[in-house]
């Protein structure tokens, strides 16, 4: 039998003395938040570590072609793909907080199986695959609860404001955490490093439990199929006026960003000659401009209106991919760079005005389908921009597949201004 959201959890004592759903009860404190904070940065530094220990294990200890190292992106993509959808229901039907918890605890029992593993001689590539497996479908429904509990825990008027920090340590942890996963790597091998992401799931299971209990949504009046949850939030997005069209240009931007993810490397090395030691930098940039549009998001949002500051920054994205296509080698790198850091930026931006719309305006029953839904539309953009852009450098070089997203970028601001969304100052 599905337990309700909080009868599988012990009362927390912790938690203010306010009825479930009051505003103080919501508020909480400033601590509350910061452990929340704490718990995700820790355990995205951890990830960073491990996208570089993983892959690097395949290949240097089980000696991986390119397409079995393929196989571990493409198992955590397939998470999305299986229970994107549903990973909402599950969110809603279970205890939050306790299902927070032992997300990051299955994480870290797969992980570290890797290095138990290898010193016991018995490491093989399906067993990487299977962690991989696992760690994504674990992160799918960690990451919709994780989109969930801060609503619960921080009032309508900090949404943004939080955010756009969250956004921001992602960004910085997605910058830096790649180099230290690979001075791990050189200095204590890729197996031992993966430790590091076993026990930031770990510190970040027992600061999550420390939390108290977000206050319990109401449960629907009959028990509802999976299928008819899962239906009633799409119908929510759907019908919303303000939420539909964000999300066709969230899902055309992540369409980009995967064109870029796949033929970035490739133009850096085989068009424009960038060297080796540059081609990390100069992807790195992506990081740092979401790190600035992050720092930003909130002053703009304030001055201009969020929704106003949202139909500009995906205005801008399409003069910021143009940059890509027109970089030369030598100086010339600086312009791809300059574009990479501005869609970046413009990037961030967009996602965290449209994701604390959707927090404030959902209500708390409907907001893990909601967020799922939207993650599984997104999201699932991005191997299909990919692969896209894959099929165009074939057909085009690699610089004719660049003018083919700078062309599709215009799609996202498209989908925006022609909507309501154009005659508002604020999404709210």
């Amino acid at each position: 039998m599905t337990a309700q959201r909080g009868d599988a959890e012990p009362a927390d004592v912790t938690a203010p003395p306010a009825p479930a759903g009051t505003t103080a009860a919501r508020r909480g404190n400033a601590s509350v938040f910061w452990r929340y904070w704490t718990a995700s940065t820790v355990s995205q530094v951890g990830d960073a570590v491990t996208t570089v220990a993983l892959p690097l294990l395949a290949v240097g200890v089980l000696h991986a072609s390119a397409f079995e190292v393929s196989l571990l992106p493409a198992a955590q993509y397939a998470a999305w793909i299986a229970i994107g959808l549903p990973a909402g229901v599950i969110v809603q039907r279970l205890p939050l907080r306790g299902t927070q918890v032992v997300m990051d605890l299955i994480r870290a029992a797969a992980i570290v199986s890797v290095p138990v593993a290898y010193a016991l001689g018995v490491l093989h590539l399906a067993q990487l695959v299977v962690v991989a497996l696992i760690v994504g479908l674990a992160t799918v429904v960690f990451d919709v609860g994780n989109s969930t509990f801060l609503p619960a825990i921080v009032s309508k008027d900090e949404l943004t404001v939080r955010n756009s920090l969250t956004s921001a340590s992602t960004s910085a942890t997605q910058l830096g955490g790649p180099s230290i996963g690979g001075v791990l790597v050189q200095f204590c091998g890729s197996a031992l490093s993966l430790l590091l992401d076993a026990v930031s799931y770990v510190v970040s299971a027992l600061l999550l439990w420390s939390l108290p209990r977000p206050a319990c949504t109401t449960a629907p009046a009959k028990r509802e199929s999976t299928l008819a949850l899962i239906k009633e939030g799409w119908r929510f997005i759907a019908h919303h006026a303000v939420i539909r069209p964000c999300v066709a240009a969230a899902t055309l931007v992540n369409f980009i960003l995967g064109g870029l993810m796949a033929l970035t490397p490739v133009f850096l090395v085989r068009t424009l000659h960038a060297p080796a030691s540059l081609v990390g930098l100069l992807i790195a940039t992506e990081g740092l401009g979401s790190l600035f549009g992050a720092a930003l998001t909130t002053r703009m949002a304030n001055r201009l209106g969020s929704a106003r500051t949202l139909l500009y920054v995906t205005a801008a994205g399409p003069v910021f991919v143009l940059f890509l296509p027109l970089a030369q080698g030598g100086w010339g790198l600086l312009l791809f760079a300059v574009g990479n850091l501005g869609f970046g930026a413009a990037a961030v931006v967009m996602s965290i005005l449209t994701r604390t719309h959707r927090q404030t305006v959902t209500s708390m029953e409907l907001l893990p389908r909601v967020m799922a839904t939207v993650r599984f539309v997104s999201w699932g953009a991005i191997p299909v921009g990919a692969l896209t852009a894959g099929a165009m450098a074939t057909a085009l070089g690699n610089r004719g597949a660049m003018w083919t997203m700078f062309a599709f970028a215009f799609l996202a601001p498209l989908a925006l201004w022609s909507s309501r969304v154009r005659k508002m100052r604020d999404l709210i």
